[in-house]
């Protein structure tokens, strides 16, 4: 009989319909503090009540890892029912997820494999659809996650900040960068490396020519890699993600495109009007 595997993840990921309904998924909400108060993201804090906060609140909000009461208590549970649990959260660069989720393992005798993507959003979608895939097939809860550790370090990005005001004021960025950025309009592309670090790839002059840019880029890789689905999320700009969308179609017209929104913990930091692409380079 195959095991019961139950997939873990964190409330930067991307989940779509069939994720959102599927019996074996379960989401361990981050935390976003604003104005001396505490919500669940995406439990007793929407999207658009998010970016009502950005917009009207003085304090910017902040976010916090879920503590490791939370996953001790969700693997209690899950032990009742499962056999094993995969873990996928946000790269631990940008987020202590991966650390509560194992502090919360190590407190219950359950067995589960805590992966760290190197990244978030659409690329956690990716190794859940990988991770149960295999999971069908009867592979070795071990194999499972081994393959998904490796399938993580092929993932790739390109991120368009909505917002400069939103990394600056949460402490991300110095006031003469924001400064420059805002009186010449430039629009910086972010990337989150192989290692799960968020860096600067270019700063570009207008919204325009940075949307052609990462069009270009994505184009690139492309050419040289197996490549056969893109997603492009989005904060709160859903008709900029279909143009997005059209220009990305033009020039690899085989792909399969997915548009989702980013979650609130993410908008926290990139701000609304953020645009990125994520793809997966297959072997």
């Amino acid at each position: 009989m195959a095991k019961k595997i139950a997939f873990v993840t964190d409330s930067t990921a991307f989940l779509t319909e069939e994720l959102r309904a599927h019996p074996d998924v379960y989401v361990v909400p981050i935390i976003i503090i604003s104005e001396g108060r505490e919500y669940e993201d995406g439990v007793d804090l929407s999207s658009d009540q998010l970016y009502d906060m950005i917009r009207n609140n003085k304090d910017v909000p902040k976010t916090s890892q879920p503590s490791v009461g939370s996953f001790e208590a969700l693997y209690e549970q899950l032990k009742k029912d499962y056999d094993h649990a995969i873990a996928i959260h946000v790269s631990n660069k940008l987020s202590g997820t991966v650390t509560s989720s194992a502090a919360g393992k190590d407190h219950v005798d359950f067995s589960v494999e805590v992966i760290d993507s190197f990244s978030l959003s659409y690329a956690i979608t990716t190794l859940i659809y990988k991770g149960m895939a295999l999971a069908e097939q009867d592979v070795d809860i071990k194999e499972i996650a081994n393959e998904l550790r490796a399938v993580a370090t092929r993932s790739k990005n390109l991120i368009l900040l909505g917002n400069l005001e939103q990394l600056y004021k949460g402490g991300r960025m110095s006031g003469v960068q924001f400064l420059l950025g805002n009186v010449l309009q430039i629009k910086p592309i972010l990337t989150i490396n192989s290692d799960g670090e968020l860096g600067l790839l270019e700063r570009i002059r207008s919204e325009k020519k940075a949307t052609n840019k990462i069009v270009d880029l994505l184009k690139q890789s492309y050419k040289e890699n197996n490549i056969k689905q893109v997603g492009i999320m989005h904060g709160n700009v859903p008709e900029k993600a279909m143009a997005l969308k059209q220009k990305v179609e033009e020039v690899t017209p085989s792909i399969d495109i997915v548009i989702g929104e980013i979650s609130s913990s993410l908008a926290v930091h990139a701000g609304e009007g953020s645009l990125a692409l994520f793809w997966q380079i297959e072997k």
